[in-house]
């Protein structure tokens, strides 16, 4: 690749060794170029103001300026795509709030800060540093949420009960999880249905991430596991690393079935919310890459529920929802503020 359309990649981290070791691991791929290093966010905006670099990787655990203060900093003054490289994977708040506030992806550091293995994760870093470059920034931005939801809270908001009669299965890849939060904030839990997500996130994560997203939504937010009875008002979350459907159980409730990595997992889960839940299956697809989805879109669409894409313009990675759209398997194509309107319009 010529040089001077190489990406150029400022790398963030307050430890000489993992600062070592990412570089290596970029500068290794022919397409790609370290232009800085830093210790710490404030270092980090610095470097950004004077090298001008298309991609930053970063911390989140660093002194002086942490990642979190950094990628607000970074998205208001000079916005980039950034890649969260962090060993905070067990620290819910870390990992929901760079999620929220728009990094491209949070990769878990391999075995804590300080490691050997991290050439297990060579590839990943690499591919995840070039898709980021395709990003639409005019689309990545910060949710805004309205403060935090106690139990008691939340039981004031669902005390009218309303039974289970539809699925709202969402399928989104590339930098999903931040129109993930802002959607499921705006849904009314009261509608009579569940939510199951599948989304591009570390299954390392997707814990932490669901508790502390559980703290800021009034759904009640659960990562989903094999045999889980669908209940009204609750919102599933599965990493596409692992295959989510529903079926019937002994007692002809449906219920999750988690299964191991598959090529298509987003047409996996509409292909069986369509079985399931025949008309009253809901399919919405989001952001991303890749042809997947479509035909589960296709299985909605034979079973005469609905399918929801997210505007291309409106998308930080557009050619998910454009190859359905393209399709013709889409029903409904919604701008990003629309999407709470057209879900809900559907169940009253």
């Amino acid at each position: 690749m010529d040089i001077d359309n190489k990406l150029r990649v400022l790398v963030v981290d307050d430890a000489a060794f993992m600062r070592k070791a990412v570089t290596g691991i970029l500068a290794s791929d022919p397409g790609i170029e370290v232009v800085g290093e830093a210790v710490n966010g404030l270092e980090a905006l610095e470097k950004i103001r004077a090298l001008k670099p298309d991609i930053v990787t970063l911390d989140i655990d660093m002194p002086v300026m942490d990642g979190l203060s950094a990628i607000r900093h970074i998205m208001i003054e000079s916005p980039l795509p950034i890649v969260a490289l962090s060993s905070l994977i067990s620290d819910g708040a870390a990992t929901f709030e760079a999620l929220r506030l728009g990094v491209v992806d949070f990769i878990p550091k391999p075995s804590g800060a300080v490691s050997n293995d991290i050439d297990t994760v060579k590839q990943l870093i690499i591919n995840r540093v070039k898709v980021a470059k395709a990003v639409n920034l005019e689309n990545l931005r910060r949710v805004r949420l309205n403060g935090s939801w106690e139990v008691s809270k939340r039981l004031e908001v669902l005390y009218n009960y309303q039974p289970l009669e539809y699925v709202i299965a969402i399928g989104t890849n590339l930098a999903g999880p931040n129109t993930v939060i802002r959607l499921v904030s705006k849904l009314l839990p009261t509608l009579p249905a569940a939510v199951i997500v599948s989304q591009e996130i570390s299954p390392r994560i997707i814990d932490s991430f669901a508790r502390k997203f559980n703290e800021h939504v009034p759904w009640r937010v659960m990562v989903a596991q094999d045999g889980m009875t669908l209940e009204q008002g609750t919102c599933y979350l599965s990493s596409n690393e692992n295959a989510v459907g529903m079926e019937e159980d002994f007692r002809g409730e449906p219920c999750l079935r988690v299964a191991g990595r598959t090529e298509a997992p987003l047409n996996h889960l509409f292909a069986s919310s369509a079985e399931m839940f025949h008309q009253n299956s809901i399919g919405v697809l989001l952001s991303g890459t890749g042809k997947d989805g479509t035909e589960g879109f296709a299985s909605i669409n034979k079973k005469y529920g609905t399918t929801i894409a997210q505007n291309t313009e409106c998308c930080v990675y557009p050619n998910l929802t454009q190859h359905a759209i393209q399709a013709g398997v889409v029903d409904l194509r919604l701008d990003e503020n629309q999407l709470t309107d057209g879900i809900t319009s559907i169940m009253v």
